[in-house]
């Protein structure tokens, strides 16, 4: 059986675990999956001390993984899907690089749309990861933005770590 969540330094195959997830389960008719990557902010604001020249992400080791189960499981309450998979690395990551693929099965797209997108925006907010920015200016760590705050309200989640 593989795992619903890992937490990993090394890069992981999209394609891989998408076959894995979906793998001799008949019932599924869609999977949907989002994929983030560290990007260069300089892209986007053209400012130098914008650049993002590496990023370190680091977690609590079975803390971590425990709440994102809780988050499954959560998910699992509000969406009618089979099977979530949820794939987060940690260490020093550079830009391009992917950070974190989450994954839902399920009979139907609607249900995978929604069960992904509740799983990224816990994710973004309320998975114990801290990541630091290395940029020109020095390094700096990384807080939850506004609109990410704003996206997990809409589900009715009372933020804890703000």
């Amino acid at each position: 059986m593989h795992p619903r969540v890992r937490i990993q330094t090394e890069d992981f195959d999209v394609s891989h675990e998408l076959a894995t997830l979906r793998a001799q389960d008949l019932r599924v008719g869609a999977v949907c999956s989002f994929v983030g990557t560290v990007r260069d902010r300089l892209a986007l604001t053209g400012q130098l001390q914008d650049q993002v020249q590496a990023m370190e992400l680091e977690h609590y080791p079975g803390m971590t993984e425990k709440s994102i189960e809780a988050m499954i499981e959560e998910a699992h309450l509000r969406f009618d899907f089979f099977g979530a998979r949820v794939v987060h690395r940690v260490g020093r990551l550079l830009p391009a690089d992917q950070i974190v693929l989450v994954a839902v099965t399920s009979a139907h797209r609607g249900e995978s749309f929604k069960a992904c997108e509740f799983l990224m925006d816990y994710l973004k907010t309320q998975a114990p990861f801290w990541k630091k920015e290395q940029t020109p200016a020095g390094a700096h760590w990384v807080d939850a933005r506004v609109t990410d705050e704003l996206a997990l309200a809409r589900w009715g989640i009372e933020l804890r770590n703000s």
